[in-house]
């Protein structure tokens, strides 16, 4: 009796384990060839708003003595700034910093390290919406006691627009160069299958030779607004 119905038995599991392999061919067979390509967009504007980074440091005999100096500093290089016109919330401070100042002495007297002074710094970072001015207000902040240029960098007050048409752009580069591999590769392209954005932003300054100020020269030149789209495409025939 046990040898009779043996022979069924391993008919049902070898039909079980058919069952999935056929699935998964069906399914692979079912999924459409995709083609993936990139795409990059970029539009060049003329930057109406700048964001300049100042350091303000003292050096005092005590550390109350090297903070106060550096808070006045600070003060004094706001007030200018708002006398120019900057507003108050067009205005921050930041990485404000204490240190000790050190004497290394062992390579004359052989004794050890002293504390000289106390070093405080800070930093004042100012957007400036008109240009026009822009030599002057630098000049003047660096008179008023910012004794640190750190940074000056050009950007659209709204980047907005100019990244809408850049991501146009970078799906119709996507576009075109599908194009161009499906007819290479002899094959039809198809529908979207996913589209995604990485990257984009503002891009690095193109200078030219233009002088904002008489006071400090400064050349605003082009920002570059770059999107960059990453699309997935149907694609059929051989």
């Amino acid at each position: 009796m046990r040898s009779v119905f043996a022979a069924p038995r391993l008919a049902v599991a070898a039909l079980c384990l058919a069952l999935p392999i056929a699935t998964a061919a069906m399914a692979q067979d079912a999924a459409p060839n995709r083609l993936t390509v990139t795409g990059t967009g970029v539009v060049s504007g003329i930057p109406d708003l700048a964001v300049l980074t100042l350091g303000v440091t003292s050096r005092g005999d005590t550390s109350a003595e090297a903070m106060d100096a550096t808070s006045a500093a600070t003060a004094d290089v706001l007030a200018l700034l708002a006398e120019t016109g900057v507003a108050d919330t067009d205005m921050q401070t930041s990485d404000l910093s204490l240190s000790p100042v050190w004497s290394n002495r062992n390579s004359v007297s052989g004794g050890g390290d002293e504390i000289t002074g106390f070093r405080a710094s800070n930093t004042v970072t100012v957007r400036i919406r008109d240009l026009d001015g822009m030599g002057e207000v630098l000049d003047a902040a660096i008179g008023a006691g910012a004794n640190e240029f750190r940074e000056l960098r050009f950007a659209l007050q709204n980047p907005a627009p100019a990244l809408d048409e850049a991501r146009r752009l970078a799906v119709a580069d996507a576009r075109a160069r599908a194009e161009t591999y499906a007819e290479a590769a002899g094959v039809t392209l198809g529908n979207v299958l996913e589209l995604s954005e990485s990257g984009g932003g503002g891009g690095p300054i193109m200078m030219r030779e233009a002088a904002i100020a008489s006071a400090v020269p400064i050349a605003a030149g082009e920002v570059d607004t770059t999107a960059s789209v990453t699309i997935v495409y149907e694609i059929t025939g051989p």
